[in-house]
């Protein structure tokens, strides 16, 4: 008994990387117990002929000659996505994906940063009320409140890859359109349309965290958020060398261009290997690992590529509730996200409304945060700019140690612990302190949101079957909009008339959070990503 059959998966492991045939197809001879192992000459002359490209080297491949009983478990042997991604590990190709991912929230980061800086600017060149200075922030974060389901659903419909272009192309093509706004209330349209495409922006989160081993995944997806810090400092350096000279309208125009970049740079962005195989397409899936195989010179698993069964309701919101045990985590991360994106801001502003007054102590602020006449409005200074650029670095403590802690205390433990300490130190600022103390509460608290904040998108992710993962990232980051569309009016017009009430606000709303994060009925630390929910 004597027959051949092709092997890509099995010669493939063997290889340590993607093969191209360049000559006759290599073939695994299967023998039965009893005949010898050794193949006719004509045989082995044939097979020896072979050459398989291997990034640029020419490799011959000797035959491989297996028994019957071991042929026929190499053939019956599957892996799923996961168990790919878990034996490939974290290499070359996830480095290099995380400084395109980094390089999304860069760009992205500095469109957002942009608004607390146009906004002085404009309120004096146009003669603003603070209700309209507050309007260029709201109609941003009402774009991406529109579209961030809508980019979720395209995702988890056309691709991760596909969405994110998309998104980027929106972003840019508005963002510099709107360096020629002629009015404000053109600038209130176009900005609107920039935040919709903004609002995609977290399925690069998605993406990112599809192709990342367990044991690293906090880590790395609170790491890329770095570089959004980095983005929002570039932009306040950018911003101190232009606005003086060449004015608000190329900082707009200027601050689109690496959106522009990102996009040409998404030649190599892979599409998610998750994505594809649950969307029924095998082949592009073990196409896709066999790539991150080869860019980390690491062997594929032997077998044969496990199918998922399609589902019908990918991208549709009755995924994110087909439990009832996942139907909890939905109601407690909306709740949760919103909380995050409504306190984060929260303090970004109440950092820039404390320190105009100087300090908690004055029950009525109006007068002091609203000029009477046109006269008194100023720009910023250049000295605004530095402690503008101090505010900013505060975020990176929180970040660090958030990264120390989420691989020891698990996802909820480490949301729950940074909201419960952010909530302490808001409550802390409605005591009568000096400015410096009250300058530490701030950075404090605004460091341990940005943390919590950081945990959310490293559990959002991972608590969610690839068939509903961009859907409900993408719910949640509306509700996140929907915190960020109304904290300004805490931050910017309550604290005006009653600053212990405001503070008390967002005090109370960190430790609600606090309590839904030790709700959540899943941990998500060292859990395979899930393709499907029975």
């Amino acid at each position: 008994m004597e027959e051949k059959m092709q092997h890509p998966n099995f010669l493939d492991s063997h290889i340590g990387g993607e093969c191209e045939v360049t000559g006759t197809i290599p073939m695994v001879k299967f023998v039965s117990k009893d005949e010898t192992a050794e193949p006719r000459p004509n045989e082995r002359d044939k097979l020896e002929e072979v050459d398989l490209g291997l990034g640029g080297r020419e490799v011959k491949k000797q035959p491989y000659v297996l028994h019957e009983d071991a042929a026929r478990d190499v053939c019956e042997d599957e892996f799923s996505v996961e168990q790919a991604v878990e034996a490939i590990g974290f290499g070359q190709f996830q480095v290099m994906l995380s400084l395109l991912t980094g390089f999304c929230w860069m760009a992205d980061a500095m469109e957002m940063m942009i608004l607390s800086i146009i906004g002085p600017e404009l309120k004096c060149k146009w003669n603003l009320t603070l209700i309209q200075e507050a309007s260029i922030t709201t109609v941003v974060f009402l774009g991406m409140f529109v579209s961030s389901t809508f980019w979720g659903q395209l995702c988890d419909k056309f691709g991760r890859r596909v969405g994110l272009i998309l998104t980027s192309l929106v972003v840019f093509y508005f963002g510099v359109l709107s360096g020629f706004a002629p009015s404000y209330a053109w600038l209130l349209i176009i900005r609107f349309l920039v935040g919709f495409g903004i609002g995609g922006a977290p399925q690069s989160v998605t993406l990112y965290a599809e192709y990342l081993p367990s044991k690293v995944r906090g880590i790395c997806v609170i790491f890329i958020e770095i570089f959004w810090a980095l983005g929002a400092v570039f932009e306040v350096t950018l911003a101190l060398v232009i606005m003086p000279t060449l004015g608000w309208k190329y900082l707009l125009v200027l601050s689109s261009l690496p959106v522009l970049l990102f996009v040409t740079l998404c030649r190599w962005l892979p599409e998610s290997a998750r994505y594809y195989i649950a969307s029924g397409q095998q082949k592009q899936a073990h196409d896709a690992l066999k790539r991150v195989a080869v860019c980390n010179n690491k062997p594929m698993p032997l077998g044969i590529l496990k199918a998922e069964p399609v589902s019908s309701s990918r991208g549709s919101y009755k995924e994110l509730f087909k439990t009832r045990e996942l139907s909890i985590v939905t109601i407690l991360l909306l709740f949760i996200w919103f909380a995050n994106a409504f306190s984060y801001y929260g303090v970004v502003l109440l950092s820039t409304e404390l320190f105009a007054v100087g300090n908690t102590c004055i029950e009525n602020t109006v007068d002091k945060l609203e000029p009477s006449c046109h006269e008194d409005c100023k720009t910023l200074s250049s000295a605004d700019y530095v402690s503008l650029l101090w505010t900013t670095l505060a975020e990176f403590p929180g970040l660090f140690i958030t990264i120390f802690i989420i691989e020891i205390l698990g996802r909820k433990k480490t949301m729950a612990i940074e909201f419960f300490f952010f909530s302490c130190f808001t409550f802390l600022l409605i005591l009568c302190t000096s400015r410096n103390v009250m300058t530490f509460f701030l950075f404090a608290a605004r460091g341990l949101i940005s943390g919590a904040f950081q945990a959310a998108y490293v559990y959002t992710p991972e608590v969610y079957p690839t068939a509903s993962r961009a859907l409900g990232l993408g719910c949640c980051s509306a509700m996140a909009r929907v915190g960020a569309v109304i904290t300004p009016f805490i931050a910017q017009v309550l604290i005006a008339h009653s600053p212990h009430v405001a503070l008390g606000i967002y005090a109370v709303t960190g430790l609600l959070a606090a309590v839904a994060c030790m709700l959540l009925p899943i941990e998500t630390k060292g859990r395979a990503m899930l393709s499907s929910v029975q």
